[in-house]
């Protein structure tokens, strides 16, 4: 299949080179020329813009930092809405359920489909292709599209609103956020009344309390410190304020949600947006005085 990819960032680019192992044909475009030689290397062709991409195939897909670069991508000038061969946009990105539907809406009025399809599972589930792969739109297009999909990972199909799959993947990211923020305050408490870090996180593993924050980060990233498990900070932020958005505008309960919330904003803040989002146990043992990991004396 011919596709052409947009946005060749920590995931995109994983994604895009199970792309191209599958057998698929790529058309790529990136504002970064180190991200596009890897993949030229691997036969990918270049594209001068985002709208040639769109000139040149009839799936393009985008996997975007940000809501605005998203727009943009897709209405802006130069965006894929000028393609003349573009049947059918494919965001992988995480935008929020209502601008996906502005999207949506505004591709509509040129005869181009856009299929939400965010993916959770980070940087190691993008390498290995098994991220878990959300989608709602029209299912013509999802049937289209859905092979290709698979490559990276187990599809769910959410449903045929724009925007349903963005909300699905707000919801999980909202809980992996969780996750991080209330891990990292149970193990500051452990360690602060004497806990070993790594036995706590072996037990809390083994017994009801585990979590992709106990299962991976913390093995992987916070008790190594090395604090890299490939993820911005600035990037879980965005999901959480979208996440506390929606719920407010859906009018259901969100105290958690506001909790969580305050301390990625805290977390941005205090280390940045570029700073690895496993940060945020920094956060918590500036607070309560304590270090998670490393080598004991």
């Amino acid at each position: 299949m011919d596709i052409g990819f947009i946005g060749l960032g920590n995931m995109g680019q994983p994604m895009a080179r199970r792309l191209i192992e599958a057998g698929h044909k790529l058309i790529v475009y990136d504002t970064r020329n180190d991200a596009v030689a890897p993949l030229v290397a691997l036969g990918a062709q270049v594209a001068a813009s985002p709208a040639d991409v769109a000139d040149r195939v009839e799936t393009v897909m985008a996997s975007l930092p940000s809501l605005a670069i998203s727009e943009k991508v897709a209405l802006g000038e130069g965006g894929v809405i000028h393609g003349k061969r573009i049947k059918r946009l494919v965001d992988l990105s995480t935008t929020g359920s209502r601008a996906a539907a502005k999207i949506f809406a505004a591709l509509a009025k040129k005869n181009i489909v856009q299929v939400d399809s965010p993916v959770s599972g980070g940087v190691g589930g993008a390498n290995k292709g098994t991220l878990a792969v959300m989608v709602s739109g029209p299912r013509a297009d999802i049937d289209v599209v859905k092979d290709a999909l698979s490559v990276f990972g187990r599809v769910f199909i959410i449903g045929d609103k724009p925007g349903m799959a963005q909300t699905m993947k707000l919801a999980n990211n909202f809980l992996s956020a969780t996750a991080m923020a209330a891990t990292s305050e149970a193990v500051a408490m452990g360690v602060k009344a004497g806990l070993d870090a790594q036995v706590m996180i072996d037990v809390i593993n083994a017994g009801s309390g585990r979590t992709t924050a106990s299962d991976g980060k913390f093995p992987q990233a916070i008790l190594p410190r090395t604090f890299n498990y490939g993820f911005a900070t600035g990037l879980m932020l965005k999901d959480v304020r979208l996440c506390a958005e929606e719920a407010k505008s859906l009018a259901v309960p969100d105290q958690v949600m506001r909790a969580v919330l305050d301390q990625w904003e805290a977390t941005n803040s205090e280390y940045g947006g570029d700073s690895d989002f496993t940060a945020i146990v920094k956060l918590t043992e500036r607070r309560a005085g304590v270090t998670i990991g490393g080598k004991k004396p």
